[in-house]
């Protein structure tokens, strides 16, 4: 596994010199500025969300009070992935210096099990695990909401359900990106009537500009107004999901509804270039990764190697590829197997597995397996991040999975539920719908929790607030946060310029760097490629992060909402 430094030649070194030098551009130059506030942020890919979110802290609302309500107005204005339907995960750090994290991702029904999308030959059956009622882990999005709200907010659950409601009811101006959103998935929302009834207007498609009512989600939301947040997993709610996985042979039950958890956990935490990280624990594997590659990369200079150089992506690269090795062999469900978080996030252990990268060559991904850390002792998402006036700040990374989820509407519910499901290890040692090859530790269980990327974070400068970010994106999730938090440390750019910069992206398998149009100049593809490294045929964009920066001397939040999606962070 270890690479030995071999001779370079004088025209490779030149190379290497003319990428680094036409890569060395003002990061974000054209970047725009950051939304200021003076009192409160809220950053969301919704202007309206991020709205509604303001709306609660100019109320006196605190940042988890707005943050359950940015939640719950996701589900309506954007159903590719903001949900009642899914799960996630909500980091919080409070002004008095508490940091906790909400684990409210989804869990597999009672009746699900290791070999449950498996055929008699041992095969998997194509799509069982990412389309239909049997693809959907039972939702954890309300009940953790509720449990954040109770425990850490300030407001009545009705106060900040209310403005879903009323946007489900009276309807809201479509716009450009929820368009194309809906367009997009008009194939697969097709396949099932109601999702096309309510989504696709049955086959006429919504326009910017146009109103988009959704009667039976406001419907919904009046009935957990007026009975609480329990009524999803026990009223007429929870009977209208039973009621459609009966209709199409799923597995959800009212038991299953009842049965649900939220687990509060302590959050993983650990420190880059002396500003302390806090980040999500397993079952989301995130956090986890992200540490592993700071943890890799802070033995080397990348400010002096420069934004954008060969030098400083093939570093990145090869952290990236060591983390997801480990990501396969070692994370699940802690509550279900061991997972050897501290070994995984260990100095000791960077040091060992930094030692493996040579400065000048590409690892395999052949070669690179999971490492061997100390003994024991977790793509359509979205994101949001709040700061209130007190300083206590919100990062939350909600999800259904793929892009509306397993594209199924419970009938007289109107909300979209997950395809989770696919997060397991369907097949362990095979890949899954992005890709990932996933071990046992993620097999597929009763009650137990899929592994996730999500990866929402919070970034500490002597000890006080400095900013808070995180992405959807899949597995890009975890780079796309780790790059962020190297553009502003090592690369000094602003929240705004960090977010907006190009992209790169490596998941061990497959062996291959994708990146981001016009990320990458051709002088350092062609160094990288004479390194060893495999570049994607065609670029793609990347993530969509909302990250929330303190300014140090004024103390004003500053918001940024990536451009990728075309977000709006909303200060006062």
């Amino acid at each position: 596994m270890i690479q030995t430094r071999k001779p370079v030649s004088l025209l490779f070194c030149l190379a290497l010199s003319l990428s680094f030098i036409a890569t060395l551009r003002p990061a974000g130059a054209a970047s725009r500025a950051p939304a200021r506030g003076k009192q409160g942020m809220v950053a969301s890919v919704s202007e309206i969300a991020s709205q509604v979110g303001v709306d609660i802290l100019k109320r006196g609302g605190n940042a988890v009070d707005a943050a359950v309500a940015v939640g719950l107005t996701l589900a309506v204005v954007w159903p590719s992935a903001g949900n009642i339907g899914g799960g996630g995960f909500m980091v919080i750090r409070l002004a008095n210096g508490k940091s906790t994290t909400i684990d409210y991702r989804e869990m597999g029904p009672a009746a699900a099990h290791r070999n449950v999308y498996l055929d008699a030959n041992g095969a998997y059956i194509p799509e069982s695990s990412t389309f239909g009622h049997k693809a959907a882990g039972v939702p954890g999005s309300v009940a953790g909401m509720a449990y954040a709200l109770e425990k850490y907010g300030t407001m009545k659950w009705a106060a900040v359900a209310e403005p879903a409601r009323r946007l489900a009811a009276v309807g809201f101006p479509v716009w450009y990106q929820l368009e194309q959103s809906l367009k997009s998935g008009r194939k697969e929302l097709s396949r099932y009537p109601e999702s096309k009834r309510i989504f696709l207007r049955g086959g006429k498609f919504y326009e910017a500009g146009e109103i988009f009512r959704q009667p039976e989600l406001a419907a919904t939301f009046a009935r957990m107004i007026r009975s609480g947040p329990r009524e999803f997993y026990e009223g007429r709610t929870a009977r209208l999901v039973q009621a459609a996985m009966r209709r199409a042979g799923g597995w959800i039950t009212l038991e299953d509804l009842k049965n649900y958890k939220v687990v509060e956990r302590e959050p993983l935490r650990s420190t880059y270039r002396g500003y302390e990280i806090i980040t999500m624990p397993p079952p989301s594997s995130g956090g986890i990764a992200l540490i592993q590659m700071l943890n890799m990369l802070e033995r080397f200079n990348l400010k002096e190697l420069g934004f954008g150089s060969s030098a400083s992506t093939h570093l990145k690269v090869e952290a990236m590829r060591r983390a997801f090795a480990d990501r396969a062999q070692f994370l699940g469900d802690t509550d279900f197997v061991k997972v050897p978080v501290s070994g995984l996030i260990s100095r000791k252990y960077a040091d060992q597995l930094a030692a493996t990268i040579d400065s000048h060559h590409a690892s395999t991904s052949h070669d690179v397996g999971h490492g061997d850390p100390l003994p024991y002792e977790s793509e359509e998402t979205t994101h949001y991040t709040v700061v209130d006036k007190a300083g206590n700040a919100v990062a939350t990374t909600t999800t259904i999975n793929d892009s509306f989820g397993n594209k199924i509407t419970v009938e007289g519910a109107g909300f979209l539920l997950n395809n989770e499901m696919d997060d397991f290890a369907p097949k362990p040692g095979s890949p899954n719908a992005y890709g990932l090859i996933q071990g046992e530790a993620n097999a597929v269980a009763a009650r137990k929790r899929p592994l996730s990327s999500m990866t929402p974070t919070i970034v500490l400068k002597e000890g006080k607030l400095w900013f808070a970010v995180g992405s959807p994106g899949g597995p890009t999730i975890i780079n796309t946060v780790m790059q962020i938090i190297t553009n502003v440390i090592d690369h000094g750019m602003t929240i705004q310029q960090a977010i907006d910069a190009p992209r790169v992206h490596h998941q061990w398998i497959p062996d291959e760097i994708v990146y981001e149009p016009m990320g990458l100049v051709t002088d350092t593809m062609n160094v990288l490629r004479g390194m060893g490294h495999n570049l994607v045929d065609r670029p793609r964009f990347m993530g969509d992060a909302q990250g929330i920066m303190i300014d140090e001397k004024t103390g004003v939040r500053l918001g940024a909402s990536d451009p990728r999606l075309n977000g709006r962070a909303v200060g006062y």
